[in-house]
């Protein structure tokens, strides 16, 4: 049997993707706590996504989330991490501005620094494999807005971030047209 490498490309992203997964979940946390929401978004999916990204674009006059709208119809598998904003309940921080947990729980749409910081720590480990895998990805804010707006993640996750996969011979990631405000 032969197969041309252009018939496992999918496959391929489809097991990176779940590498990412992996790294993104086991990344260091803050305090061993674990806010982390993590999903794999596929086919229909993936339209309906850059459908609502039009959407944001639009009411919100982000330039940044039209230019995404595009791009993300152009790879196989999109992942999302997020997080929710539970703080700590540390007797003393400040880190967030507040004086402590208590106070910043008084303020529940405000984030914990530690669940923001896990989220980057996570995101880092998941592109770090993408690297690995020679798979080209970009980290998205503007597709994770739209998977917020969506509900593709739980309803107490208020910090999301998408992270396209691409493998092609041009990593459709990087000629991106630039964004003029």
């Amino acid at each position: 049997m032969l197969k041309n490498e252009t018939e496992l490309r999918k496959e391929a992203a489809y097991h990176c993707a779940l590498s990412m997964l992996s790294a993104a979940r086991t990344a260091p946390k803050g305090g061993g706590k674990d806010n982390l929401t993590l999903a794999l978004v596929e086919g229909q999916t993936i339209k309906e996504l850059s459908d609502r990204l039009k959407i944001l674009a639009v009411e919100n006059e982000m330039p940044s989330a039209a230019r995404d709208v595009e791009n993300i119809l152009n790879c196989d598998y999109i992942v999302l991490l997020g997080t929710k904003l539970a703080p700590y309940a540390l007797k003393k921080c400040g880190l967030c501005g507040f004086k402590n947990c208590q106070e910043k729980d008084e303020h529940p749409n405000f984030a914990c620094i530690f669940n923001t910081g896990d989220l980057g720590i996570a995101i880092g480990s998941a592109v770090s494999i993408a690297a690995d895998w020679r798979v080209d990805t970009r980290i998205m804010y503007t597709a994770g807005c739209a998977a917020l707006a969506l509900g593709l993640l739980w309803k107490d996750v208020k910090i999301a971030y998408a992270i396209p996969i691409s493998i092609s011979g041009k990593n459709p990631f990087f000629d991106r047209k630039p964004v003029v405000a």
